[in-house]
């Protein structure tokens, strides 16, 4: 797998914060994705995707699975009804990694974290792992998903 290490920029995102059962994410999904459409942010460079995974759902307990599910945005994110607000993904030094496929089992994390990183004299970061979701949407087959995987790293 190729990684290469990259300066990801201070990006300002609408979030909504997820607390629960992976199997329940999409509903946060669609409240973003709700958002975006009443706010009319088209998919673009300005209005990315991303997910900021606080913990492993394979190594916590369900009810404890963490993830804000973000779009990049220029302006602060006025109250909705929705529960999305402004969060800021910090400027990062980051190792970055390439997954193809779905999004079920991003290999790409583990990989970092379990052969990339104790291999390559890093350490990781205080902010967590987070991918960018670069093409997302119904038409987007599951073998055609891109997701850009970063593991901050100091």
């Amino acid at each position: 797998m190729n990684v290469e290490i990259v300066d990801f920029p201070k990006t300002k995102v609408a979030v909504i914060e997820h607390l629960g059962s992976p199997e329940l994410e999409h509903e946060s999904v669609k409240k973003l994705i709700a958002w975006r459409i009443e706010n009319k942010l088209p998919q673009s460079d300005t209005h990315r995707n991303y997910g900021v995974h606080y913990n492993d759902p394979r190594k916590v307990l369900s009810s404890d699975y963490r993830v804000d599910i973000c779009l990049s945005v220029k302006r602060d994110v006025l109250d909705n009804s929705y529960g999305v607000i402004t969060k800021t993904i910090p400027a990062l030094r980051c190792a970055k990694a390439r997954h193809l496929g779905s999004r079920e089992n991003v290999i790409a994390a583990r990989y970092l974290y379990e052969q990339w990183l104790p291999n390559n004299g890093e350490k990781i970061a205080e902010y967590p792992i987070f991918f960018h979701y670069v093409n997302v949407g119904p038409k987007v087959q599951e073998s055609e998903m891109i997701t850009d995987v970063y593991l901050p790293i100091v």
